[in-house]
């Protein structure tokens, strides 16, 4: 007889309620910058600047209509550019302005002075932490991260 799992005890809910608290303190450095749910695709340009607009969905599972949106509200507040692909057309690069990549030294800023994530006295969660997300990351996604990649 198999046993009913509360909702409360499920991974998905546990994780929410970290991320919920985790975020709460960046949310007001994203929104004094200008972004709220666009920070997602910023993180993914400043890992690489100059992305294929279809590759920045793929990277982040969004529909274009999703991407379209997040990518034009950026532009309106000059964080990003796009261009078209020279030698094909249906493609766009997506390019951080100079105020969108000062706005990841803002957030860094704020990150080396925000509270860090308890992880245990030892120190090994800290160590183990990041690679299990990476694996989390890449068994919903088929996606592996630099998450993953962090020992290499």
């Amino acid at each position: 007889m198999a046993t009913e799992v509360k909702f409360e005890d499920t991974v998905t809910y546990r994780l929410a309620r970290v991320t919920t608290h985790i975020a709460m303190p960046w949310s007001a450095t994203w929104q004094a910058s200008g972004c709220t749910a666009d920070s997602v695709v910023l993180i993914e340009l400043w890992r690489q600047d100059g992305v294929r607009q279809i590759d920045i969905a793929d990277r982040l599972n969004l529909s274009a209509p999703t991407i379209n949106k997040i990518l034009k509200g950026l532009a309106e507040i000059n964080l990003i550019t796009s261009s078209r692909e020279q030698g094909d057309a249906r493609s766009t690069r997506v390019f951080l302005t100079d105020k969108g990549r000062k706005i990841r030294s803002q957030v860094s800023a704020h990150g080396s002075s925000s509270k860090r994530v308890p992880v245990g006295a030892d120190g090994y969660g800290a160590l183990i932490l990041p690679d299990l997300l990476g694996k989390l990351h890449a068994a919903y996604t088929g996606q592996t991260t630099k998450m993953n990649d962090r020992r290499s």
